[in-house]
């Protein structure tokens, strides 16, 4: 199977979490000083209103001297007294606060009217004026509880802003991991398959191409162009195989669960691929031997999946055995599950090319030409169905080729995982 290149998926993923981080840092940002700016409005605001409603009540509701520098806190409504000057009609100023906040009012500030924020002796205040009888009155709150409301709100929002990006950063780092493993795994095998296939392709085409550039340089005799067709037919016929197991493994891939699963007496399904296979079996002068179980051996399964999956291990068998060799086929229930057996007698699977002989377009054998792909089909037939693979020694020194399933009727079947296999190595 094709691995994933870790530091391919590592790259991306980063960059994909360095994108959405940074798209959170950006709405964080717009979002943080949006907060600061309602925030700070609306402290302001309140401070404005509270000045308006002094101006208002005025003389009623004059600020009143305090000489404990404490007052009662009605003018307080922020901590700081609310400042406080009454202007006569020549000009000058007299404060009218308490005394323990005692300050002069700038001449500068004598005429304001509207809202304003202003420094007075290092301090920002809001300051506002209005003209009251014969006198005008000015009065100021200080800003120090606006500026410490700002101090906190910022820096909450510098504390919690790195954490969420970097909280945002770490999932989008382990969510694109995820999401882009299978992915570059599927486009791995993609380019694979593609390589793979193109390679097989290539001989078959190569050869026939040879012939029709030699048929067509000079006249041949009849002989010549009866072995120059027969070649062209072979390579023909194994083009045509490996498109019709490529088309079906594009068709698995696509298909999301077993078509047509029904009962079937797998007994009898291998009796009858064994009956098939007599004549080619017959041609390698091998034997052929088929022992099952009556009745009893039956899985859920769809049978032409399962008579694919007969064809592929006996064609492998009878591939590989030497003439005059035997070729053997068992059904029985071993451990209350149905166990299939092809034994050959051919040169055996090394146990370091178990594993991967189940990978599209691997040969661990040097034999008959083949593309490699019967036994990626019968592979995805065995996950398919939830069955699984005993690949060992035959007792001929060859190779068995073993799968399990649970039965049909009072077993229980397994979930079928994709790109998952369930192998054990046997040496009987």
């Amino acid at each position: 199977m094709t691995a994933v290149r870790p530091h391919e998926v590592r790259r991306q993923s980063i960059r994909v979490a360095l994108g959405a981080a940074a798209a959170v840092a950006v709405a964080y940002l717009v979002v943080a000083t949006v907060v600061a700016v309602v925030v700070t409005n609306r402290l302001t605001t309140q401070i404005d209103d509270r000045l308006a409603s002094f101006l208002a009540g005025a003389p009623q509701a004059q600020p009143h001297h305090d000489s404990g520098g404490g007052g009662d806190g009605d003018d307080r409504p922020y901590g700081p007294p609310t400042l406080g000057w009454q202007i006569d009609a020549a000009g000058t100023a007299q404060y009218i606060g308490p005394d323990s906040y005692r300050v002069d009012l700038p001449a500068a500030y004598a005429s304001i009217t509207k809202p304003e924020t202003v420094t007075i002796n290092g301090s920002q205040v809001r300051m506002m004026g209005a003209q009251v009888g014969e006198n005008r009155i000015v009065v100021a709150q200080t800003m120090v509880n606006v500026t410490d409301a700002q101090s906190t709100l910022l820096l909450a929002e510098a504390v919690i802003g790195p954490v969420l990006i970097l909280l945002v950063f770490l999932g989008a780092v382990v969510v694109g991991r995820r999401v882009a493993t299978p992915i570059e795994l599927a486009r791995q095998r993609q380019l694979d398959f593609t390589a793979d296939a193109s390679h097989e392709l290539r001989t078959p085409l190569s050869v026939i191409e040879a012939q029709t550039s030699l048929a067509l340089n000079q006249e041949r005799d009849v002989g010549w162009y009866r072995t120059a067709f027969e070649r062209i037919g072979h390579e023909s016929k194994r083009m045509r195989r490996l498109l019709d197991d490529l088309l079906w493994l594009a068709r698995f891939d696509a298909t999301h669960a077993p078509p047509n699963v029904e009962p079937v007496d797998l007994g009898i399904l291998a009796a009858q691929a064994a009956d098939r296979f007599g004549v080619v079996a017959e041609a390698r002068n091998l034997v052929l031997e088929v022992s099952g179980q009556d009745g009893g051996a039956v899985i859920a399964a769809p049978p032409d999946w399962l008579d694919r999956l007969l064809g592929v291990l006996l064609d492998n068998a009878c591939k590989y055995s030497p003439d005059g060799g035997v070729v053997s086929v068992g059904v029985v229930m071993e451990a209350g599950r149905v166990r299939l057996t092809v034994d050959d007698g051919g040169p055996g699977i090394a146990e370091d090319q178990r594993e991967r002989i189940f990978n599209r377009f691997h040969r661990a054998i040097e034999g008959p030409a083949g593309a490699g792909l019967g036994l990626a089909i019968a592979d995805a037939i065995v996950r398919a169905t939830g069955g699984r693979w005993q690949v060992g020694r035959s007792p001929t020194g060859g190779a068995r080729m073993a799968v399990t399933w649970p039965p049909a009727f009072g077993g229980k079947r397994e979930p079928a995982v994709a790109g998952a296999r369930s192998r054990t190595a046997s040496t009987d």
